[in-house]
């Protein structure tokens, strides 16, 4: 089988294409400095960003893209879109497995993350990988004054085997 997508680090010259689907993605979405910082190492040196480009063709096309943080042993995911017509094919799931991954070989123990209760897809993902509601953020998306469900999994130990999905990737 031929791998759909390829998974890069995001580059500078992603970043129009990347904000084009966060803008498409989300309601209050991040600013170009917001990703620009976090792929400089020296300022933001545990953060982490990677587009899921389209490995057809070209393979230029990005087609999501995800951002996450390692530090003191926990994945800290921030952010995670897909491009609209690629939503319920697999693309999500095959970022969160590889943050889930490198966090496993990095050492990480845990992984966290934020979601609005009103992103039941986005929750139905999350759970498919073991993360489970810890807690509530009062009013945390400003945009909208929703709440923010926190939830958290453990980090698999490396070797263990991958959800459906992750050969879809190369």
């Amino acid at each position: 089988m031929t791998a759909r997508w390829k998974l890069d680090p995001m580059r500078e010259e992603d970043l129009d294409e990347v904000l084009a689907i966060e803008k498409d993605s989300f309601s209050a979405p991040w600013p170009r400095e917001a990703f620009a910082s976090d792929l400089n190492h020296e300022e933001s040196p545990h953060a982490r960003s990677y587009v899921l480009r389209d490995a057809g063709g070209s393979g230029s096309g990005i087609c999501g893209y995800l951002c996450f943080w390692m530090i003191e042993g926990d994945l800290d995911i921030h952010n995670v879109a897909v491009r609209r017509s690629e939503r319920r094919q697999g693309a999500g799931r095959i970022m969160v497995a590889m943050a889930l991954e490198e966090a496993a070989r990095e050492g990480c123990r845990r992984a966290f993350l934020e979601v609005r209760p009103s992103n039941q897809a986005a929750i139905e993902l999350y759970k498919a990988f073991g993360f489970e509601p810890v807690g509530r953020r009062k009013s945390y998306y400003e945009d909208t004054g929703e709440d923010a469900i926190v939830m958290r999994a453990l980090v698999p130990e490396t070797g263990r085997s991958s959800p459906p999905g992750a050969g879809l990737v190369s």
